[in-house]
C-alpha cells in the first residue's frame, strides 16, 4: 500500500453510547480499540491510537492530544505535530466494518497533488476514513486557533479528493447501543 502509518481515532466522548465505545468488547478482542488495532497491524507498518489518555489494556503506541479541547481536528493536528510523517491513514474506532479493500482503493485511487483523500459512501463523506497529508497541517492549526473543529469545514479550504464507494454498511458507525448490538450480531454472522 502507499503509506506505512495508520491512526485509530479513539478519543471521542461516546455520549450517545453512554459508555466509552472504544472499550466495548468486539469480535475476538476484549475491546473495539484492540479489534481495530490488530486489524490495521496487518495492513500498516506503524499503527497508533489517538486518544486523550491511555485507557487501554493492551500494548499500543499512543498519540495523546496536544490540546485541551476534544475533537477530530485536535487529534489530526496532534498526530502531525507528534509524528514525522508526510501522510497518515485515519480510521474511527467505531467503524469496524471498513474493509481492507476500501483502504486499498483509497490508496490506489489517491492523487499525489491533494491534501486529503477521503472515502465517500453512498450517503455521505467519511472524514474518519481518509488519508491525510502534512500539507493540510497549517490550515488545520489555523482552524483550531479560530475554534473551528469540524473536519468537513476544513475540507472547504483544502484540495480534497473524494473516492466514491457504493457500500453503506461498511461505513456503519457504532454511535448508539442499538448500533453496537446490530454490529455484534453482524460480526457473529460474517
Amino acid at each position: 500500500m502507499g503509506c506505512d502509518t495508520a491512526v485509530i481515532f479513539a478519543g471521542g466522548r461516546s455520549s450517545r453510547m453512554k459508555q466509552d465505545k472504544a472499550l466495548l468488547p468486539f469480535g475476538e478482542e476484549p475491546t473495539l480499540a484492540e479489534f481495530q488495532y490488530r486489524r490495521l497491524q496487518k495492513l500498516f507498518t506503524n499503527v497508533y491510537i489517538s486518544s486523550k489518555s491511555n485507557k487501554f489494556n493492551f500494548s499500543a503506541e499512543l498519540i495523546e492530544d496536544n490540546y485541551s479541547e476534544s475533537s477530530p481536528m485536535v487529534a489530526l493536528v496532534s498526530i502531525f505535530e507528534t509524528l514525522k510523517v508526510d501522510e497518515v491513514f485515519v480510521l474511527s474506532v467505531d467503524a469496524p466494518f471498513v474493509t481492507e479493500e476500501i483502504i486499498e482503493k483509497l490508496y490506489r485511487d489517491a492523487k499525489k497533488e491533494v491534501d486529503v483523500v477521503v472515502a465517500h459512501s453512498k450517503e455521505r463523506i467519511e472524514p474518519l476514513c481518509a488519508i491525510y497529508r502534512r500539507s493540510c497541517l497549517a490550515l488545520a492549526i489555523r482552524a483550531l486557533k479560530e475554534n473551528k473543529h469540524g473536519l468537513q469545514r476544513l475540507f472547504k479550504r483544502l484540495n480534497v479528493q473524494e473516492v466514491n464507494f457504493k457500500e453503506e454498511d461498511s461505513f456503519m458507525n457504532l454511535n448508539y447501543p442499538q448500533d453496537y448490538s446490530d454490529a455484534l450480531l453482524r460480526s457473529s454472522i460474517t
